[in-house]
């Protein structure tokens, strides 16, 4: 059963605030946006409005070709007879429908702008190093290695399964898994994070990236990479979209869009006869600004946009997704499974009481308690002298105190003092017997003990025995240390509002059936799977997914490769094995289990944005019809002025101001496609009611009040 322990060992805070983090309400970090970025990623837009690059985005290919037709009309007006009004409308109409191209593209290049500038700060961490190669590594341990040539090479030549050994101080020159040693690795460059992690041969944390530095000690690292397939070479084109794909719904988003295009397409050339405008030059420019408009161009605009943002949230978390389907599918999850060790727990059993015999005060045990842990330098040991020091005690050093380290033979540590006294902590039996070397325990003290410890561990806890020994030399057992993994703060309201979303919570652990369940209520998950092998959870993701779930699963090891490839969404921890990393479609550079939550909710927000922005886009349609429509008819059918319900202008104005509108509105919605709609944990009725309420009426109103403020000002220029 594989652990994700490690994240709790290497970084001790991160979990914790993480789980106090509020994800309710998932929000990306300030300065996302700023106006500079538009000016900064203008000339990428430019080249963006080449034809052979928007033939790609039908909506927006067929504003350009617009755009390019009322360009040919306006030049060739002068030479048609056209007067100056006729001239400046078409001008003024051209230049709005290349802006109109300009600004979809604007939207897309600022998206992957961003992506440019996170993948520059990771190309700077590629250096070309030298590495100490080892000739004919026969896998027989690290004697071997010392025994072996070694010649040094620059980095670029490592091949895939070559072994190098790298000391302190220096770069690890490529991606692979120790297979000799332990070291203290800097892995700031790749996550941010500067606390220096463990790495080791064997277990759950052997692998290591090139390009971080080893800190202390000697390892022995055999590549697993080829050359120019890095983990950060693979990370710097993830972050700049060169292999993104458009996700399934995406893809039928496109087709309904092109659809719509095609229909407006007939509808518009269908129009023109009846409006009287066939034949006629301006009759043509109105006819395509009645078609731009009316054609779902908003949302075309915004698209491509919304779904590369969508994978930036992630990288902004640490998460790089290897595609946008993957990001897509984590916000169609329906399942959710989580280790428990190192998710849902802390990963380290904590004190969280002290339970004295009768006749022993709760003070004498938390005294003896704290000093007899003070040789213990594992996590629970630590928990002791904190809990003890939340009792207001705090171990002092003392002259001729012998430290009784922690064994695995004697499965206990302690102290003893100059006069002869002595306390010891540690599994019960071995305490019992050490004060049984002291003689004679009475059956009244060793069955209160036993119960006390039977007690704890059917809450699912761990009972370490504390003991002392007085310089007469008699032992006392003093009462019972209650060791417990610790669910992370937050959790509980957190599987709630995924409950309230309809996820199911699935805990997964190798603890037996007792401890899995006292920890599952604690953390109020919906389910539990004890004792799992990798066997197991593979069949439960395939009875998940044969329902009709969409399953999410997080996992370090290379026994949870084959769930992790299985699952729709497989989040591999960065300080798992390789074969992890290459099964998951999402990469945590953290090592945060519990970010796990966070992804799943970064993909409902990608969703809800792409719907709501569609949702405004064919909303805002409708009152382009009122401005155009009957300015288009009224000289045919006067009658339609009564449809003029905003009183525009004139009907040179209306159509203008609504071309005008159309190009500034997909400038407005940009920060707002790279941010994300807010997303607050809902049913999908109170989710379908806000976006209704918010974008589909915000859709229709906004229209009105632009299109009336922006003729105002059409109104103050002669001709109009």
């Amino acid at each position: 059963m594989s652990t994700t322990s490690e994240s709790t060992a290497d970084r001790a805070d991160a979990p914790a605030t993480a789980a106090a983090d509020d994800h309710q309400d998932v929000r990306p970090p300030s300065g996302a946006f700023s106006p500079s970025q538009l000016v900064r990623n203008l000339p990428d837009a430019v080249r963006k409005m080449s034809p052979r690059y928007l033939f790609r985005n039908p909506v927006m290919f067929i504003v350009e070709v617009g755009a390019a037709l009322t360009t040919v009309l306006a030049v060739a007006l002068p030479f048609l007879g056209g007067d100056g009004t006729t001239i400046g409308f078409t001008w003024l109409i051209t230049v709005w429908l290349w802006l109109t191209v300009l600004f979809a593209t604007l939207a897309e290049a600022v998206a992957e702008g961003r992506g440019r500038a996170q993948a520059a700060s990771l190309r700077a961490t590629r250096t070309t190093t030298s590495a100490l190669r080892v000739r004919g590594y026969d896998r027989t341990g690290d004697p071997a290695v010392e025994r072996a040539e070694t010649e040094s090479v620059a980095s670029a030549e490592l091949k895939q399964g070559d072994v190098v050994v790298v000391v302190a101080g220096e770069v690890i020159p490529g991606d692979g898994d120790i297979v000799a040693g332990i070291a203290s690795v800097d892995e700031s460059a790749i996550t941010g994070e500067s606390a220096p992690v463990v790495r080791e041969a064997g277990g759950d944390r052997s692998a290591v990236t090139g390009g971080t530095r080893v800190l202390s000690d000697r390892i022995v690292v055999q590549i697993t990479s080829k050359p120019g397939e890095t983990f950060v070479d693979r990370m710097i084109a993830l972050v700049e979209g060169a292999v993104r794909q458009k996700t399934p719904n995406e893809i039928a988003l496109s087709i309904l869009l092109s659809v719509l295009t095609i229909i407006f397409v007939v509808v518009v050339l269908a129009l023109g006869p009846v409006a009287g405008l066939q034949g006629a030059t301006p009759g043509v420019t109105v006819l395509v600004a009645l078609l731009v408009c009316l054609i779902p161009t908003t949302i075309g605009a915004l698209l491509s946009a919304i779904g590369i943002a969508g994978m930036d949230r992630l990288v902004q978390r640490n998460v790089l997704a290897t595609s946008g389907r993957a990001v897509e599918a984590a916000g169609d999850v329906t399942t959710l499974l989580l280790d428990k060790t190192g998710t849902i727990t802390y990963g380290n059993r904590r004190a969280v009481a002290f339970l004295a015999l009768p006749g022993i005060s709760e003070r004498r045990l938390t005294e003896a308690a704290a000093l007899s842990s003070i040789a213990d330098p594992t996590p629970e040991g630590a928990s002791v002298v904190e809990l003890a020091a939340e009792r207001d005690f705090v171990p002092t050093e003392r002259p001729g105190r012998t430290i009784v380290p922690f064994t695995a033979q004697t499965r206990m540590s302690g102290i003893d003092e100059a006069d002869g006294s002595a306390l010891r902590k540690g599994a019960a039996a071995s305490v019992l017997a050490w004060v049984q070397e002291h003689g004679p325990v009475a059956p009244a003290v060793a069955e209160q003990l036993e119960e006390r410890v039977v007690g704890i561990s059917e809450q699912g806890g761990t009972p370490l025995a504390v003991a002392e020994r007085t310089a007469d030399g008699t032992a006392h057992l003093l009462g019972v240390i209650h060791l417990k993994d610790v669910v992370k703060t937050g959790l509980v309201e957190r599987f709630a509002a995924l409950r309230a979303m309809g996820i199911r919570t699935v805990m997964v652990t190798g603890d037996n059936p007792v401890t899995a369940a006292a920890i599952a209520r604690e953390a109020g998950v919906d389910d539990v799977l004890a004792e799992a092998t990798p066997e197991e959870k593979l069949a439960l993701i395939r009875r998940e997914q044969e329902g009709g779930h969409l399953v999410a699963m997080t996992g370090d090891g290379t026994n949870d490769a084959p769930a992790l490839a299985q699952a729709d969404v497989g989040v591999a921890m960065n300080t798992g094995t390789s074969a992890a990393k290459e099964a998951g479609n999402m990469v945590d550079l953290d090592s945060d289990p519990t970010k796990l939550i966070d992804i799943v909710t970064i993909g409902k927000q990608l969703l809800i944005t792409r719907g709501a922005l569609t949702t405004f886009s064919i909303a805002n349609d409708v009152a382009k019809y009122f401005a155009i429509i009957p300015a288009m008819f009224v000289g045919v059918f006067p009658g339609l002025q009564a449809l003029n319900i905003m009183q525009l202008h004139s009907s040179s104005s209306a159509i203008l101001s609504a071309v005008i509108f159309n190009a500034l509105v997909i400038v407005a919605l940009i920060p707002l496609a790279l941010r994300g709609v807010r997303y607050r944990p809902s049913s999908a009725s109170s989710l379908l009611t806000r976006n209704l309420l918010v974008y589909g009426l915000g859709g229709v109103i906004a229209p009105f009040i632009g299109i009336k403020l922006i003729d105002l000002l059409i109104s103050l220029i002669p001709g109009f």
